[in-house]
């Protein structure tokens, strides 16, 4: 039998050889130097003890108090009455959107790269049998109410089309953030139509925090973030670094019903009170960490652009998407050589996102073999390709096209 020691650990971030294991240790050294996605970010030991020590009541019944008291503090964070713990950011996005939309024919307006559209497996259509409206942003950043929002509203009772229901924004979307007057405005226009605004918030937490929110601030930042819209989803693993979880919240009703369509989905969890632990411990925990982040992805964009590279998003937050080609460099040549290296970098294709784990030296490093490679090409009669700045229509398909095959997304 293993015996377990009930002892806290040096720090909330750390993993040791008598907790977590040797497996563990080296996985949080390599996870460092791992550039794909901030979901790849492993537990700490005491955010797993937080979990071992968590109230065991089975959550379909509603019976843990752990994963209750988690809902509450995130509801309350949001301003919202209610909120529901979900395995996932894309189950608590389409049970949201579910719940809202209750009879065809009826549709859904965002982003053309929105996350609930394009990476939640088309499920829009497959749970709400709604149709969805994709709009790329005309000033290629955000959405805007005259330019974006208010010509792709479908209103009245034309019986050809399905009319809009739902605006859904993402905040943030590939890193950059939405500005909020302008995401106040949508809701104005929204709600006196009727409508319902629904934000995809997995990332919201990284725009607090690069407004210069603070754990004890934390509470008004985000009600301000989140009181334009009816329901929001807010990730617990990417930014945040939970191993699982994601919450919605709303109002009470409407969670109610959204908690009928979890079970419907088989999304309910039984004893949840560990997951709903380690979720609250990174609230509390990792939050104060995301500035960090969001400093070191900007070091590397403004590195990357002082190198030759073409930025087709700059860092705002903790994600870049850059391009190497006028260093005639190819992505999936920098990949193999970055896995080559004595101490190894994962790399993910254009995408670059730097998470609570994520070391400077390995910034350094992939830096400095960008060099080496850029000076490679030089040698070999490569003259780089000066830089220009990219018009707004090919700078959002570049940043939302897989450009390469190994391209990840979440």
């Amino acid at each position: 039998m293993v015996s377990i020691p009930f002892f806290s650990p040096p720090d909330a971030h750390s993993i040791s050889a008598e907790i977590g294991g040797p497996v563990n240790v080296e996985k949080l050294r390599t996870t460092a130097r791992d550039f794909r996605s901030d979901t790849i970010t492993i537990p700490s030991d005491a955010m797993l003890l937080a979990g071992l020590r968590a109230t065991r009541g089975d959550d379909v019944y509603l019976e843990d108090p752990t994963t209750s008291a988690l809902e509450a503090r995130v509801a309350k964070l949001a301003g919202k009455e209610a909120g529901m713990f979900c395995s996932s950011g894309t189950l608590s996005n389409q049970l949201g959107l579910r719940t809202w939309l209750t009879q065809p024919p009826h549709s859904v307006l965002c982003d053309f790269r929105s996350h609930v559209y394009k990476y939640e497996a088309g499920g829009i259509a497959f749970h709400s049998q709604a149709s969805t409206t994709t709009v790329p942003p005309a000033n290629g950043h955000h959405l805007t109410l005259e330019d974006d929002v208010e010509p792709n509203l479908v209103l009245g009772d034309d019986i050809h089309s399905a009319p809009t229901k739902i605006v859904s924004l993402e905040n943030t979307l590939n890193g950059t953030i939405f500005p909020q007057e302008e995401i106040v405005k949508i809701g104005r226009r929204v709600h006196e139509e009727g409508l319902i605004l629904h934000c995809d918030g997995a990332r919201i937490w990284n725009v607090a925090a690069e407004g210069g929110a603070t754990l004890e601030t934390l509470p008004a930042a985000m009600k301000t973030l989140c009181d334009p819209f009816d329901s929001v989803s807010l990730c617990m693993s990417k930014g945040l670094g939970a191993p699982i979880g994601s919450v919605l919240v709303g109002p009470a009703a409407f969670i109610k019903k959204a908690k009928h369509f979890r079970k419907l989905f088989g999304g309910g969890v039984r004893q949840s009170g560990a997951l709903a632990a380690s979720a609250d411990f990174a609230l509390t925990h990792n939050f104060p960490e995301l500035r960090r982040t969001h400093v070191l992805a900007k070091k590397l964009s403004n590195a990357l652009k002082a190198l030759g590279a073409r930025m087709l998003v700059e860092a705002e937050t903790s994600i870049i998407f850059y391009d190497l080609t006028p260093l005639n460099i190819h992505l999936d040549d920098l990949a193999i050589r970055a896995l080559a290296l004595p101490d190894p970098i994962t790399l993910g294709g254009p995408r670059i996102v730097i998470h609570l784990q994520t070391s400077e030296d390995a910034v350094n490093d992939l830096l400095a073999l960008i060099s080496v490679m850029k000076e490679e090409q030089i040698a070999k009669g490569w003259v780089p390709i000066p830089v220009e700045e990219s018009t707004t229509s090919s700078r959002i398909r570049d940043a939302s096209t897989p450009l390469y095959k190994f391209r990840t997304k979440n």
